[in-house]
């Protein structure tokens, strides 16, 4: 039985992650790093509040067998584009990097589709970057998962996501053969894709696109 730890549990992909995780066997305790309580209760959920930005500080409490990483935010909620980087870059290496040190077996990450650290796209390079520097930590198994466009009900509006997600809704039957790649795809799909390649026993790093998510 084993332990996994969570970050960007309050977000979309997180809180649809944490609900399945506490459903999987595999995993006898679940561990979460947030920055603010969690509204869900379970006897196997542990709940650390925790700075992101002096996460050396909590290292002790960050022992884990797999890490399941969900943090990301936007330009315009973290304000500015360093401000984005440190939050879906540097405070990604610092858990990953912590999370190593401290016995962790297997990293598994959420990014985007387009990710590539060789991008002219602010957004895509920073995705790449964060993946490239992860994979250099050398860690048993480190799997990412690229999602194109997240279907779900977010707590803050966003009205082009909003627009597109309609649009999606109503074409998705359209987006077949190689067009699965663009599809857009329910949040609670891509933790169970995030769970399922986890417990597979990958060595290595590995690569997962969207078309690669739906799971049945």
């Amino acid at each position: 039985m084993k332990t996994a730890l969570v970050v960007g549990a309050t977000g979309a992909v997180g809180k649809a992650l944490i609900f399945q995780l506490i459903e999987d066997n595999n995993y006898l305790r679940i561990l979460v790093l947030s920055r603010k309580p969690l509204t869900i209760k379970h006897h196997k959920l542990s709940v650390v509040i925790v700075n992101f930005d002096v996460l050396n500080d909590y290292s002790d409490q960050m022992a884990a067998d797999d890490v399941y990483c969900c943090l990301g935010t936007t330009i315009k909620v973290a304000g500015s584009k360093s401000a984005f980087y440190k939050i879906d870059h540097d405070y990604v290496i610092d858990v990953a990097r912590i999370c190593k040190q401290k016995g962790a077996i297997q990293f598994i990450l959420v990014t985007a589709m387009g990710a590539d650290s060789s991008s002219a796209i602010f957004y895509n390079k920073v995705k790449g970057d964060v993946e490239q520097h992860v994979a250099n930590l050398n860690y048993n198994s480190f799997i990412t998962v690229r999602p194109s466009l997240l279907l779900t009900n977010r707590s803050e509006f966003r009205f082009g996501e909003w627009i597109a997600q309609v649009m999606m809704k109503y074409t998705r039957f359209l987006f077949i053969g190689s067009l699965k790649k663009i599809k857009a795809i329910p949040v609670e799909m891509v933790a169970k894709s995030m769970i399922h390649f986890a417990n597979k026993g990958f060595k290595g790093n590995h690569v997962f696109t969207n078309d690669m998510l739906f799971i049945q």
